[in-house]
C-alpha cells in the first residue's frame, strides 16, 4: 500500500511514457519472480464450503465489468457497450464521478439496455485508504452518488483495498480484490476463483466480494505487452474446469475502435472481441451470465 501511495505522489513528476517503461521493467522482474501463482495460482480453484453451484446448474459464472478512467474512456463508452450487446452480453461500467462529467443520458442508456452502474472512488489520486480520515469524508461522497445513481456496487481505483473499511459504503458487492495479481500496487490476492461474504461488525449485514479473476487488459496488453489473448483464455478454461467465476475487468480508455495506429496506451478493441466470440464459440450454454448486481443478491441468499 505505501509503495501505491508513493507512486501517486511523484506520478505527477514522471512523463507518462516514463512511467509506462518504468512499469514494463518492473513488471518482467515480477513476471519471472510469480510465475508459480500468475497467471495461475492452482490453490484458488478450491470451492466454497457447502457449495451447491450457479443458478440454473451452469458451470461457471461469467461477469464482464469496465472501468472508465478518463473523459477519453467516457466517449468510448457507448461502442463498448454495443459490442457486448452485439454479442448477448452485458456489462457494468463504473465512472469515477468527481474526475469527469458523467452525462445523465449516458446512464440512462445504460440502464434502458439492461447494463449496470457502478461508483468507481471520488478522483483517482491513490488516496482513498491513505488514512480512516480521508476514507470516511469520501464515504460520505460516494455513499451519495450511489444513492443519486441507483447503484448498489463499488470499485476503487487501483485496485486499492481495505475490506473492513468498505463497511461504511452503503454497497450489495464491491470489486476491489483479485485472486492473483503480483503486478498491482497494492499485490495481495484473496486467493479464490469464487465471491464470498463479507460481514459487518456488530450487525447481521454486510457485503459481497467479487474478486476479478482475469488479468486486466491495461497490465496485459500495454505493460506486458502481449499480443494476443492466450493468457486471458488459458486462466478462462481453468477456471471453467474449477466452476468458479470469471470477473474481467477492462477499460474503454485502452481499446482502440478505429483500427488506426495505436497509441502508447492502446489495444485493439479486436482482442476484447475475439474473447467475447471465444466464450460463444466454445461455452454455448454452459455459463451463467450476469450482472454483479444478480450475482450479488443470488450469494447473499445463500450465504449470509
Amino acid at each position: 500500500m505505501k509503495l501505491g501511495i508513493l507512486f501517486y505522489l511523484f506520478k505527477k513528476l514522471i512523463p507518462r511514457n516514463i512511467q509506462i517503461r518504468l512499469r514494463r521493467i518492473r513488471a518482467s522482474c515480477l513476471r519471472s519472480k510469480y510465475a508459480n501463482i500468475w497467471p495461475i495460482n492452482e490453490e484458488n480453484g478450491e470451492q466454497p464450503e457447502n457449495w451447491q453451484g450457479w443458478p440454473e446448474k451452469k458451470q461457471f459464472a461469467l461477469v464482464l465489468t469496465h472501468d472508465v478512467e478518463s473523459k477519453n474512456g467516457l466517449s468510448k463508452c457507448r461502442k463498448l457497450a454495443q459490442l457486448d450487446r452485439k454479442h448477448g452480453f452485458r456489462s457494468v461500467f463504473n465512472f469515477i464521478p468527481e474526475k469527469y462529467n458523467v452525462p445523465e443520458d449516458l446512464r440512462h442508456y445504460l440502464a434502458s439496455i439492461d447494463f449496470e452502474i457502478g461508483v468507481h472512488g471520488v478522483v483517482h489520486d491513490g488516496k482513498l485508504f491513505q488514512s480512516r480520515s480521508i476514507f470516511n469524508q469520501r464515504a460520505v461522497i460516494i455513499n451519495s452518488y450511489l444513492k443519486e445513481w441507483g447503484a448498489v456496487g463499488f470499485r476503487a481505483p487501483a485496485m486499492h483495498h481495505n475490506l473492513d473499511w468498505l463497511q461504511e459504503l452503503h454497497i450489495e458487492y464491491d470489486l476491489s480484490t483479485f485472486d492473483t495479481d503480483p503486478f498491482e500496487p497494492q499485490s495481495d490476492g484473496v486467493n479464490t476463483i469464487f465471491p464470498f461474504w463479507v460481514p459487518r461488525e456488530r450487525s447481521d449485514d454486510g457485503y459481497v466480494e467479487m474478486p476479478y479473476t482475469l488479468a486486466q487488459d491495461h497490465g496485459l496488453f500495454i505493460i506486458l505487452k502481449e499480443e494476443n489473448i492466450d493468457i486471458w483464455i488459458k486462466k478462462m478454461d481453468w477456471i471453467v474446469q474449477k466452476g468458479g467465476m470469471v470477473l474481467l475487468n477492462t477499460h474503454p480508455d485502452y481499446m482502440n475502435f478505429n483500427g488506426q495506429d495505436l497509441t502508447l496506451e492502446e489495444y485493439p478493441a479486436t482482442y476484447y472481441e475475439e474473447f467475447l466470440v471465444y466464450i460463444k464459440n466454445n461455452y454455448t450454454d454452459l455459463y451463467w451470465h450476469t450482472l454483479p448486481k444478480e450475482l450479488a443478491k443470488f450469494w447473499t441468499s445463500q450465504y449470509k
